[in-house]
């Protein structure tokens, strides 16, 4: 059992409606857009091309770089939440009674996958629950899933609006799209649509992962401020919707470093979670965009990363499973492929 220790000083900022949520990130642009680096604690950011998807081939690297990098285009899209995420105050620390886990090691890089055909007819399918031989989830950072079948994992991330959350819900009701939706607590969505989430996140069809309480940049904050985010959206999860996040978590904005990474494990939160493509919608784009970055991330084995915060691609998801059954593409949650203590 974990101890429920008082949490003062609290506030979230409200959902934010669909038409009033564009972002002002200039400080956040600024902060990420030079070249790699990496300090001490062995944290790295690295950048990418961010030229709209209609002039740009696709990426000589798809994906970060090394285990912790962090590619621009998303790093500058997720600069688009700055606005709204900082409602959220800060967070006092506190304790948890935890079995420590294993220390982490880098996942290594593996060249791009080809391609396949971009044919993508909008014709909604509903694809049936996936029978798999699940594996023990590896040490480290994940960024793919392993082998070389046709899977996809689709996460979504933050929560910034109640209706677009509330759309992805519906749409995965009626389609059978697996999912596994990265919390941020703070944000009102998650308690609005609790009810009509919590039956497809207990059977399965729907997985929850921790994303932090309130979004900050966890290599920013002092040890008890990482242990208070990860530690508060664990319960909110476990309290809200009767599962364990365990262990995955996403570092917000990709970014995490050693010490961020043995303070989530002394929580069971063993995995960082990034992506291997990304539909680039944390901030707002238009419905060809959000097509074009599907067409270019959906692909076998990736784990692409997408945001419940605007619009345009809850008015897209016809050609999204149009691009999916075009593919032969099979969507899976993290569970449906791993093993782990709190998910044998």
């Amino acid at each position: 059992m974990w101890a429920r220790p008082p949490i003062t000083g609290v506030a979230c900022a409200p959902s934010a409606p669909l038409s009033s949520t564009r972002s002002t990130h200039a400080s956040l642009v600024a902060r990420y857009s030079a070249a790699p680096t990496t300090g001490s604690g062995g944290r790295t950011a690295v950048r990418q091309d961010q030229a709209p998807p209609a002039a740009r081939a696709t990426p000589a690297h798809p994906r970060p770089l090394t285990a912790r990098a962090v590619t621009r285009r998303t790093l500058l899209a997720s600069a688009g939440l700055s606005l709204t995420l900082a409602g959220c105050a800060a967070i006092a620390p506190r304790r948890r009674l935890v079995t420590p886990a294993p220390a982490l090691s880098a996942t290594p890089t593996h060249p791009p996958r080809p391609l396949p055909a971009t044919a993508a007819p909008p014709t909604p399918f509903r694809q049936p629950k996936p029978v798999l031989t699940r594996v023990p989830v590896p040490a480290g950072t994940l960024s793919e899933l392993p082998g070389d079948g046709a899977l996809l994992a689709w996460t979504v991330d933050d929560g910034s609006s109640s209706e677009v959350l509330a759309r992805y819900i519906r749409f995965a009701a009626e389609t059978g799209t697996r999912l596994t939706l990265f919390v941020t607590g703070c944000y009102d969505a998650w308690t609005d649509n609790a009810e009509r989430l919590r039956p497809l996140v207990q059977s399965g069809q729907v997985q929850l992962g921790n994303h932090t309480w309130s979004h900050p940049d966890l290599s920013t904050l002092a040890d008890g401020d990482v242990t208070a985010e990860l530690s508060r959206n664990h319960d909110f999860i476990t309290d809200t919707f009767g599962v364990d996040a365990r262990p995955y978590f996403r570092p917000p904005f990709g970014v995490h470093d050693d010490r961020v990474d043995a303070l989530a494990a002394d929580l069971g939160y063993s995995v960082p979670t990034t992506w291997y493509g990304s539909l680039s919608d944390s901030g707002l784009i238009t419905e060809p965009q959000v097509v074009e970055f599907a067409t270019t991330w959906f692909l076998p084995q990736h784990i692409v990363i997408g945001h419940l915060n605007f619009e345009p691609v809850t008015n897209v998801f016809p050609q999204l499973t149009g691009l999916l059954h075009a593919r032969g593409l099979t969507t899976v949650t993290l569970n449906d492929v791993f093993t782990s203590a709190a998910h044998p």
